[in-house]
């Protein structure tokens, strides 16, 4: 399997009515039948980076994380892909600024469901093809306690190759930051990509937008993000949508929202 291979397999599950919101769970009825995400990006990183290494720093995640041959001691790469959010979604969310829009929450939502099924699907083309291979975050070891876990969609994004973060700590990728994050550790052997950045917030323009747009008011250009601001608000939404929940009035409205806002 070469990298041209994953993308083809990714355009056509997204093309799959689990990538459509169903009628049995639309909030409303006229969201029946919404895309949630368009096509995918790719990164491509060495399952031996240094980055990984550094994650076990105190400062960054702690020594609690595993790298990805801790995970598969074969490994040789981590294959990490970002699915966008589409117009609709994203448009819908920007309307009310105060609360999440109901296109948002089965992107949330919903979304999370279609990637979990994409990467255990991708997964399953690359054991079946001969390379061990796991989905991390799915895997029975993967525990995440409070704001932390032992796996990172997002610091895997970056070393990748896949964006930087910026100052909602959300990944800023060629795409933009409103979608969702996967990845899988394989013993397939694809060449790393060469990243385009150095530093972590390379691609965030510190602009502040994010911070103005929060509801919550857990973001702010001199300390960054409160997890448990966020967090708080976001409870407040499960309450009265349970299960659904959400927010991404950071991801929307912003220069990042669909591109790199340095382009």
């Amino acid at each position: 399997m070469d990298k041209q291979t994953i993308v083809r397999i990714a355009s056509e599950f997204v093309q799959t009515e689990i990538n459509y919101v169903s009628s049995d769970k639309a909030l409303n009825e006229e969201l029946a039948g919404m895309k949630i995400f368009d096509e995918p990006i790719f990164a491509y990183g060495a399952a031996d980076d240094e980055g990984f290494q550094l994650l076990k720093s105190p400062s960054v995640i702690g020594e609690h994380f595993m790298k990805p041959r801790e995970w598969l001691p074969s490994a040789n790469t981590v294959i990490v892909y970002f699915f966008p959010f589409t117009d609709e979604i994203r448009e819908s969310n920007r309307k009310v600024m105060s609360w999440p829009s109901n296109e948002w929450l089965h992107g949330r939502i919903d979304g999370h469901e279609f990637m979990r099924e994409f990467s255990l699907f991708l997964n399953s083309r690359l054991n079946d093809e001969g390379y061990k291979s796991l989905v991390p975050g799915l895997d029975s070891r993967f525990k995440s306690t409070g704001f932390t876990s032992n796996w990172s969609e997002r610091h895997a994004a970056y070393i990748c190759g896949l964006g930087t973060f910026g100052l909602s700590k959300g990944i800023i990728t060629e795409k933009g930051t409103a979608g969702r994050f996967g990845s899988i550790v394989t013993e397939l052997r694809l060449k790393p990509d060469i990243k385009k950045y150095n530093s972590i917030y390379e691609y965030c323009i510190n602009c502040g937008v994010c911070a103005e747009n929060c509801p919550a008011e857990a973001i702010s250009t001199e300390k960054g993000k409160d997890h448990k601001r966020c967090s708080d608000f976001l409870d407040i939404v499960k309450e009265k949508h349970k299960p659904y929940y959400g927010c991404g009035k950071c991801q929307v409205g912003v220069p990042c929202e669909n591109r790199n806002p340095k382009d």
